[in-house]
């Protein structure tokens, strides 16, 4: 009987989705989290029977080895992926011409481009040159392999890569580079109609004349990851888990900014460990941790805060590799968060300094320079009574004081204070 059940629902979920295509939106950098969102759509797609899977792009770029997810999983998909770049003033940049030429059918929206997929971040000395050399051989052999795959434009997929060419959608459609342009999904779907594509099942004909469009919808695990591998969020997270740790290390006992501290430090290693993260970069904001606790412990009179904030500001422009400016930290966040720990701790500084000269105010070097009035007459170095901050002191002067006088405390040496007229 449960078999049946299984069944009808598996022949109900075909009835109800067979003849629709399924839909996602890329519209940020390519990421782990955009590998994540685009292979669980087209598991989706798979589960309904879609007719096909519409990947709508629009990207600057990414990361290499992500959008290497992204090609083996269209690769290995058992539903048609189309590649839509769309809407109009959109791009697929760097990353996204791997994933659009990967497609079994490419598409562009008027008045989009496509290209510029020359791998950038690695230039300088001979050292780096040759690294550098090495990375655009491979993307220019990765590219390679997917155009001859989809039978698509060699020569123009190995520039793009070498020569960071770029196209708009006509000349690209001239070129080879993709099969049509579409001024919207719906003309795509009437103009992909019929077409053969090739499985690595086998051979099918699309049907999508009438199909309705069916969307993925983002979890919120999506939704979250997307959110955390943007790289200035990821370094808000750590800078709030630095600020939460030493507050609570300069005030112990606080709690609420440790606990705040040590769960955005967690966050921010979880979304770092999604980016290029350059290590020198992380060590140098390590440093200027170790700099500024060493601040709180150790009077330097600023020159460990200084030699902190050079280095927070060094690791931060360093800590994200990313192959390009959409991937980095913005540096006006950075600026302001260096001004902003910057005036922190010259204020800890400050307050550190006023005490090393502040007179002292608990117990009997407290007392010193404190008024009192003498309620027992002090005869020339014998000891009377005075009444010292409301409490009843011995006291001893090298003159005559009479009652009522008002004194001020001289010094003081275990119970017995030493006084003079006022």
């Amino acid at each position: 009987m449960k078999i049946v059940i299984q069944l009808l629902f598996l022949i109900s979920v075909y009835c109800i989705y067979a003849s629709d295509v399924a839909l996602i939106k890329i519209n940020s950098a390519i990421t782990p989290s955009s590998s994540s969102q685009i292979k669980r759509a087209i598991e989706w797609a798979e589960k309904i029977s879609a007719n096909a899977l519409i990947i709508e792009l629009n990207t600057p770029g990414g990361l290499l080895e992500s959008t290497r997810d992204i090609v083996q999983t269209i690769f290995n998909s058992k539903v048609p992926i189309i590649v839509y770049v769309s809407p109009s003033g959109a791009r697929a940049g760097s990353a996204g011409v791997f994933i659009t030429l990967a497609a079994h059918i490419a598409a562009m929206a008027p008045g989009t481009n496509i290209g510029a997929a020359h791998p950038v971040g690695l230039q300088g000395n001979s050292d780096t040159s040759i690294i550098s050399e090495k990375v655009v051989n491979d993307a220019a052999a990765f590219i390679r392999s997917i155009a001859q795959q989809r039978n698509r434009n060699l020569d123009w997929a190995e520039r793009a890569v070498r020569e960071s060419i770029s196209s708009t959608e006509k000349e690209a459609l001239q070129e080879g580079v993709i099969d049509l342009v579409a001024s919207s999904i719906d003309s795509l779907l009437l103009l992909v109609d019929g077409r053969e594509v090739k499985l690595n099942s086998g051979t099918v004909i699309l049907n999508t004349k009438k199909s309705k469009i069916v969307e993925y919808e983002l979890t919120f695990r999506d939704k979250f990851l997307d959110f955390i591998s943007n790289p200035n969020v990821a370094y808000i997270l750590l800078m709030i888990g630095i600020y939460g740790i030493l507050f609570e290390l300069y005030n112990p006992g606080s709690i609420f900014p440790g606990v705040i501290g040590a769960l955005s430090l967690i966050l921010a290693a979880y979304s770092l460990q999604m980016l290029p993260i350059d290590y020198a970069g992380l060590a140098l904001i390590i440093l200027a941790i170790i700099l500024f606790l060493l601040e709180i412990k150790i009077t330097s009179y600023g020159l460990l805060t200084i030699a902190g904030i050079a280095s927070l500001f060094l690791g931060s422009l360093m800590l994200i590799d990313a192959p390009g400016e959409f991937m980095k930290i913005s540096l006006s966040l950075i600026i302001t968060v260096v001004v902003v720990t910057f005036l922190f701790f010259t204020f800890v500084i400050t307050l550190g300094i006023k005490a090393q000269f502040k007179r002292k105010s608990l117990g009997f070097e407290g007392m010193v320079g404190s008024e009192g009035r003498v309620i027992e007459e002090i005869k020339a170095n014998k000891k009377g009574k005075v009444l010292v901050m409301g409490e009843i002191w011995s006291a001893t002067s090298d003159e005559d004081v009479p009652a009522g006088t008002t004194v001020i405390v001289q010094k003081a040496d275990t119970f017995t204070l030493f006084v003079k007229p006022k």
